[in-house]
């Protein structure tokens, strides 16, 4: 557990917390913990699915501008290549990740939430890419992970003009998968992610990899990279497992060891 994240884990499931108040702004400890929190999460086998959550008022509003406002060149060269290895180590989480986004995802926040494979976000939460408002471009991954979710034209709308997008737009556009009350917020997560918690682990890791890793490849590559995955789980016990209770009971009965 570090100053400024901290991972709880229950019935299955873990919550990444950010806070560090104000505004969880992303400085480089803040990373560095958030990359520890990933492979903490990824490596216990006891943890299904995981909440990346920043608190009831904000997700985070981006990356601490005071930390890089005097970097030169040569410091923010080696300082990228942290802050994109450590969001990466979320994104690489072999178990599904939910962003519960309330107030602001700015900037290096919404890199983050970029990270998670749903995002859901409350009635007032604000989304956006502001650093061209800052004379620089998004520097931990909006360039790339945002058009491959909603799209290049869109994407670039949002990444040149630096505009703040709202929640109802941000569904619209396929950017969020839920939007709820407020308040609600880390409940709709937590229920979305409750889904996954008893479903079979080494599947679910195996289709994420799938999908995430072919989308960065030609379809037949990716093609191969689904039949290698599909093949190697023919090896679990829940494959075995699965299958059995279809054939006994029908689909949907099985309850998965996660081996």
């Amino acid at each position: 557990m570090g100053d400024f994240v901290r991972v709880a884990a229950e019935a299955g499931y873990a919550t990444i917390r950010l806070e560090r108040p104000p505004m969880n702004a992303l400085n480089a400890q803040v990373q560095a913990e958030i990359a520890a929190a990933a492979v903490q999460v990824s490596d216990d086998p006891a943890i299904r699915a995981v909440v990346i959550y920043g608190g009831e008022r904000v997700f985070a509003a981006g990356a601490d501008i005071k930390e890089m406002e005097q970097a030169s060149y040569a410091t923010m060269a080696a300082d990228s290549r942290r802050l994109q290895e450590s969001f990466t180590a979320v994104a690489r989480i072999g178990k599904p990740v939910v962003a519960a986004i309330t107030g602001y995802a700015l900037g290096g926040g919404l890199e983050l939430a970029l990270c998670a494979d749903f995002r859901v976000v409350g009635q007032g939460a604000r989304v956006g890419q502001p650093e061209i408002l800052l004379g620089v471009i998004p520097g931990a991954g909006g360039t790339q992970r945002l058009p491959r979710l909603i799209g290049p034209a869109r994407a670039k709308d949002i990444v040149f003009t630096g505009r703040f997008v709202g929640a109802a737009e941000a569904l619209a556009i396929g950017l969020v998968d839920k939007v709820v009350p407020d308040a609600e917020v880390y409940q709709a997560a937590r229920d979305l992610v409750a889904r996954y918690v008893g479903g079979p682990s080494v599947a679910l890791r195996a289709a994420k990899q799938a999908i995430d890793e072919g989308l960065d490849t030609d379809l037949d590559t990716g093609l191969e990279i689904e039949r290698l995955h599909f093949a190697g789980l023919f090896a679990t016990e829940d494959q075995r497992t699965g299958m059995r209770s279809f054939v006994e009971n029908g689909p949907g009965k099985a309850t998965f060891a996660g081996r």
